[in-house]
């Protein structure tokens, strides 16, 4: 299930204290739950074959995921994307860590910060790691959401109905509303060398749809409506479409009518103090600071449904091609030296050079491969 249903296993409250560098590092505490990840490709499969887990270094997942491009750009295009999927918003209301913390009022901009790098970094061992890590990342993400339920995702539009995050629907569109984006983000922004980005070929995009229906099969999508192209993709948009819409309502709390963000806001204000500033530009490099281009980057639709009239639509498509020499820049590996440890965690940087390093040699020793669609 996507990293923003993700409930913390520990229920402590936190003790409000001045941020540290140390504290926006974290440790390998924030992203790894259990077991240690084991890396695709350091075990064997029963026949003594590597086992690559639920991708490998012949799918277009991996082609995607390993650019360096979404070491900086994964965070902002799912957010966005989800930030408009009405029951996923209306479970962050009712049950997100952030949520609590916010009624508690012990909120901080330090609290965002660690959910924003956690969330997406906890998903890196079902995207890199071997069978048995993918599997019990995923069977840990669908315990802590199975309590994940309401009957009401958006107080303004009750006849929409509720939400259940491990249900068919949420787990589908959990899946794609995080390997979509991711997609879109890749072909906006994604530099390989000097060669500007670029779409993928269709055969190419349909490949990569086809490779996530195993990611949402395994979150818990019906395996009868998982898409296997864009354009069964694109229907289930449509299917779908009374879901995906900005809505002023869908975060005003059940009980009291506050809106959530709101509630937020205000106590992150009593809380703020000077070293908040350290999770501050954490949160606007990674989210605030790029978010117009990466609408930009993503389908009008979710533009659209963001609120956008049509003419800021279009201008967001424009500020994302007005951004490539910033995207280029921050793609560069002295850029992602800095960034990598602290938005993806230990474990997640780890996996990711290992998928580079693999991917690379299987390349090197396959130079056909993903030069066209599979069979042909």
């Amino acid at each position: 299930m996507s990293s923003i249903y993700e409930i913390t296993e520990r229920h402590e409250e936190p003790v409000l204290k001045p941020i540290t560098d140390a504290d926006v590092k974290g440790d390998e505490r924030r992203w790894r739950r259990g077991m240690v990840p084991v890396a695709a490709g350091e075990s064997t499969k029963a026949d003594g074959t590597p086992d690559y887990g639920i991708f490998g270094p012949d799918t277009v997942v991996w082609e995607v995921f390993t650019n360096p491009a979404m070491v900086i750009f994964h965070h902002a295009a799912q957010k966005l994307a989800q930030d408009v999927y009405l029951p996923i918003q209306g479970a962050v209301r009712d049950y997100e860590p952030l949520s609590k913390k916010a009624r508690a009022g012990v909120f901080t901009l330090f609290d965002a910060m660690e959910r924003v790098t956690r969330g997406a970094g906890m998903h890196v061992p079902l995207w890199l790691g071997d069978t048995p890590t993918a599997e019990h990342m995923a069977a840990w993400l669908h315990k802590i959401h199975t309590p994940l339920k309401g009957d009401v995702m958006d107080p303004g539009q009750p006849e929409l109905g509720g939400y259940d995050a491990v249900g068919p629907r949420e787990s589908l569109w959990a899946t794609y509303t995080e390997m979509h984006p991711m997609l879109c983000a890749y072909e906006a922004f994604a530099f390989n060398g000097w060669r500007p980005p670029k779409k993928l070929p269709a055969w190419k995009r349909d490949m990569f749809i086809d490779e996530s229906s195993k990611y949402a099969i395994l979150h818990g999508a019906d395996p009868a409506e998982v898409p296997h192209s864009m354009a069964e993709l694109d229907a289930l948009y449509a299917k779908y479409a009374k879901f995906f819409q900005h809505s002023d309502t869908v975060q005003n709390q059940l009980d009291t009518g506050e809106s959530m963000l709101e509630l937020q806001n205000k106590v992150g204000k009593k809380n703020w103090d000077k070293t908040q500033m350290k999770a501050l530009k954490v949160i606007y490099f990674v989210i605030l600071g790029m978010e117009l281009p990466m609408l930009g980057a993503l389908p009008r639709e979710y533009r659209l449904a963001h609120g956008l009239s049509p003419a800021k639509a279009t201008w967001a498509a424009i500020a994302a091609k007005l951004f490539l020499p910033v995207a280029w820049v921050l793609q560069r590996r002295f850029v992602e030296r800095k960034w990598i440890r602290t938005l993806w965690g230990p474990d997640g940087a780890r996996l990711i050079e290992h998928a580079r390093e693999v991917r690379a040699q299987y390349l090197a020793e396959h130079p056909d491969a993903l030069t066209a669609p599979r069979g042909v």
